[in-house]
């Protein structure tokens, strides 16, 4: 009798258990549904999964394509819901104008996110310049334009610079003797030591370990940052936080990048004269004596490493990855090349080193660094907004404080903006009489208050490294490889590692 009470309790208990579980699961679902509601005025979503929304909805290593895709389906305007929170998605070319341009005051906010937040703990209140917000990014934008532009950003002065480091890099190629290498670290090094003379006041040689370690740490921290994983820790950072993951490497990455930047600062604290500005940093560090009362323009030393790692991103990430793809496309197709250099040699010949002064005539050599630019898609998702107030896209409504993705991919394959969206075309931006053509639709750095920091020195370098490259080299896969065109996401879209052969132009071309 015993015994078949306690089997009865048993059971009983068990189905309790099971039903008070069954109960709670209910309950957080329904909790769940009730609180992460999409507003009526909302734009539409694809369906999503209790707790985790649609992060999965989407593949995190093609996110452009899968965003682009939806497009099709919820039209130029929808949403998405990343765990807590909705974001909304803007495609097109018109879309993204009328959002950026047209509202751009109610758009120049950026989000915060986990991950961002921790990677500034010291700096209390937020006010780094990529991602600050209000009157301290109005304060730290303007002075990091003035700045650049003093030491000649957008001038001819900055171009013997350009053209120096360009001396390192031609030479680093001829050592090659035209055999096969991956050219993704040394085009790293040659467009990152021009933010280091603008930034450090110097150059790094390319084989200087503690440069190359850091140049490893920050290019894996802006890759991680674009994962899953870090979207995971964005949304559930308390258990995230408890577990292993690439997501844990993102914080120690940028730690020891910080740390690279700190010691370039304590040099400078040392050895600067205050009556001479070498360089980003003397200027900073003039300017945080200037504005010690005005602390919400958040002019502080730790700002300042945080201004520094944000312009090693705006100078110099898209600007290799740029180049690396238009090597991929001079290999790809040789008689694009060709014309190229053919104009090189016309306008510029051997005797002397490009000049941004020769642009106006090489409409050719232009357009084809557009059309890699714009194929190559280097940002494929612009930097997320926030909405100040609540505004009106199309016809929906988008309540103040929500996230928006403007989606670049979607402008530059944009069918009603390009002819032939998905083949390499320079046609793209030439007319008949073979002129260069500006294209309202190209957009590779942003658009609006928040376009680029970096566009005016990545135009500078693009065409003086391209050119100059040209001028010196033609680019070939190796005999028998047939070219790739894979890629992978991080921040920006980077071609998936690949050989190049780098052959010195003939003697005749000289």
């Amino acid at each position: 009798m015993a015994l078949g009470w306690s089997v009865l309790v048993s059971v009983w208990t068990g189905m309790n258990f099971q039903a008070l579980l069954m109960f709670v699961l209910v309950f957080l679902v329904l909790l769940d549904y009730v609180k992460n509601r999409r507003p009526k005025t909302f734009p539409p979503a694809p369906p999503g999964l209790p707790f985790l929304g649609n992060l999965f909805t989407i593949n995190f290593k093609k996110a452009h394509i899968d965003l682009t895709q939806l497009s099709v389906h919820y039209g130029n305007v929808y949403s998405l819901r990343t765990a807590q929170s909705w974001v909304v998605i803007l495609n097109g070319y018109e879309t993204i104008k009328e959002a950026l341009i047209v509202q751009g005051e109610n758009l120049a906010d950026r989000p915060d996110s986990v991950i961002r937040t921790e990677v500034c703990q010291n700096l209390g209140k937020r006010l780094w310049l990529i991602r600050a917000n209000g009157y301290s990014w109005k304060q730290q934008r303007r002075f990091a334009l003035s700045t650049l532009k003093y030491f000649g950003v957008g001038k001819k002065s900055l171009e013997g610079a350009i053209l120096d480091e360009f001396t390192y890099l031609a030479r680093d190629l001829s050592d090659k003797n035209g055999k096969a290498f991956d050219p993704h670290l040394i085009t790293n090094y040659a467009i990152s030591n021009i933010i280091c003379s603008l930034v450090f006041g110097h150059r790094f040689k390319y084989a200087d370990q503690r440069f190359r370690k850091m140049m490893q740490l920050f290019r894996e921290a802006l890759e991680l940052e674009a994962s899953i994983w870090a979207e995971l820790y964005n949304s559930f950072p308390v258990v995230m936080g408890l577990l292993p993951g690439p997501h844990q490497e993102v914080l120690k990455n940028w730690e020891v990048v910080k740390a690279f930047v700190r010691t370039e600062i304590e040099q400078h604290k040392k050895d600067r004269d205050p009556n001479e500005n070498r360089d980003y940093i003397d200027c900073y560090l003039t300017e945080m004596e200037k504005n010690k009362a005005d602390v919400a323009a958040g002019f502080h030393e730790e700002n300042l490493v945080m201004c520094a790692v944000d312009l090693f991103v705006a100078g110099s990430e898209t600007t290799s990855t740029t180049l690396r793809w238009g090597f991929l496309y001079m290999a790809k197709y040789p008689e694009v090349q060709e014309k190229v250099q053919e104009e090189i040699d016309r306008v510029i010949g051997q005797s002397r080193q490009p000049s941004l002064a020769d642009r106006a005539d090489m409409p050719y050599t232009d357009a084809v660094l557009h059309e890699v630019q714009r194929i190559g898609n280097i940002v494929p998702l612009s930097l997320h907004r926030t909405a100040a107030k609540d505004i009106q896209i199309g016809k929906h409504i988008i309540p103040k404080g929500t996230e928006i993705i403007p989606n670049l991919t979607s402008v530059m394959f944009d069918k009603s903006e390009w002819e032939t969206p998905d083949t390499f075309n320079p046609q793209h931006f030439l007319d008949k009489e073979g002129k260069f053509v500006k294209r309202t639709a190209f957009i590779p750095f942003g658009a609006g208050k928040r376009v680029c920091l970096g566009e005016n020195l990545a135009k500078m370098e693009l065409f003086l490294f391209f050119t100059s490259l040209l001028q010196r080299f033609s680019f070939s896969f190796p005999a028998g490889v047939m070219p790739s065109m894979e890629y992978s996401l991080g921040v920006t879209l980077n071609p998936a590692p690949y050989e190049i052969c780098a052959v010195p132009r003939q003697p005749e071309h000289h």
